[in-house]
């Protein structure tokens, strides 16, 4: 066995493992489509890599060439797949037909000309590889948020598919010994260790991306609380922590809104659980209805939510809350299970510079508690002092 025969059993060995790292994933967890295609791409690299082990001992190898052309094909469009699930882009269907079917066609009618005849040729049967690789990288540029590891990617997947382009005029610098010795040739073994090389780049940057987006979507379950859809207590405060670190660095303010939900015991009591959580359910709609991207909401325990306004001062703070507050109020409480009037409090404050998020939720805290004690259904805002100003008409 020569250089390249070396190279091709430790690809074989390799892309089985990452066939397997790839349906861990997607055994563990259902949700992880993308991982599940990437495991299929993987096994039929595997049997391409088989193939191409058979391919030199045929005595007439073009029917087994178109085969393994195919296999190797459908891997890489697989693979796109993959891609498209996880990023949740749309999967470019009439591009991978048109990239199968004209490849697989095009390499069929040129059957019967030897893969060394000309230079045309070679670049004919290497053209379909290059764009399902240009392909996926399209597809990885799509994504709504890109990271390093997702630039990176890119960046290896064009390399990919270039390299591809490269192997005609490689065979032509080389010297290609045919289909019958390529596993002894020059160029087989650097075809091999291109692809040995690609294979696992690739692979361990998809492996990576996949694991780090599984763990980051396992971190906002564990964070997130299921009836409202908003951040738990323990999310809420991290995240906000690290907005007001942000905000003080940029020297931008940010405000804070706490808000209760005027009698909820007796929502619970009177007509049930359910309509209670209906009622937590509609409210947390609300305020996420009236939220811009920078905010932070959370459920901070039971009828209280939390609000970070990064980037808001007291005045617009409490005119989201005032918002908020008047569209609950509109609500008709029949339409959620119960009948009585539906309304909320609110507390609302501004950090003040080298605060935390304690001293933010213990003035607006403070805050909500006068709304409170002044009849609810209204929003009170707390200075530095603090002073309260009640910004409602009451209810």
């Amino acid at each position: 066995m020569g250089a390249a025969g070396f190279v091709l059993a430790i690809n074989i060995f390799v892309a089985g493992l990452f066939a397997a790292a790839f349906g861990t994933i997607a055994w563990r967890n259902g949700a992880a489509t993308g991982a599940r295609w990437l495991a299929a791409a993987y096994l039929l690299g595997v049997l391409n890599a088989m193939l191409e082990y058979i391919l030199p001992g045929q005595n007439d190898p073009r029917l087994l060439g178109i085969v393994v052309f195919a296999v190797a094909l459908s891997a890489f469009l697989i693979c796109v797949i993959g891609l498209a699930r996880h990023y949740a882009i749309a999967v470019p269907w009439a591009w991978l037909a048109l990239l199968g079917g004209g490849g697989l066609l095009a390499n069929t009618i040129l059957i019967n000309e030897p893969a060394t005849a000309t230079l045309g040729r070679a670049l004919i049967y290497q053209l379909p590889y290059f764009f399902a690789h240009i392909l996926g990288a399209i597809v990885v540029m799509r994504a709504r948020r890109r990271g390093a590891l997702d630039l990176l990617l890119i960046g290896f997947l064009l390399v990919s598919g270039l390299q591809f382009v490269a192997k005609p005029f490689l065979a032509i610098g080389l010297g290609d010994a045919g289909v019958e010795n390529y596993l002894h040739s020059l160029y087989g073994a650097w075809s091999q260790m291109l692809t040995a090389f690609l294979l696992v780049s690739n692979g361990v940057l998809m492996l990576l991306i996949i694991v780090r987006d599984v763990m980051a979507e396992i971190t906002l379950r564990s964070e997130t609380d299921k009836l409202s859809g908003l951040l738990n207590r323990r999310g809420f405060e991290e995240r906000a922590e690290r907005a007001l670190q942000q905000a003080g660095r940029a020297g931008i303010p940010a405000a804070l809104v706490l808000a209760d939900l005027d009698h909820f015991k007796q929502v619970n009591d009177n007509f049930g659980h359910d309509a209670g959580d209906r009622v937590i359910a509609a409210f947390a709609g609300l305020l996420s209805g009236g939220a811009d991207i920078r905010m932070v909401l959370g459920r901070h325990g039971g009828e209280e939510f939390a609000i970070l306004v990064p980037g808001a001062n007291l005045a617009s703070a409490r005119l989201y809350a005032e918002g908020v507050r008047q569209a609950f109020a509109a609500l008709s409480g029949a339409d959620l299970g119960i009948e009585r009037r539906l309304s909320a409090s609110f507390g609302v404050t501004q950090m003040q510079p080298g605060e935390g998020l304690h001293d933010l939720v213990h003035r607006a805290d403070a805050a909500l508690y006068a709304a409170k004690k002044a009849g609810r259904d209204r929003v009170h805002t707390a200075d530095v002092e603090p002073v309260a100003t009640d910004s409602r008409k009451s209810g």
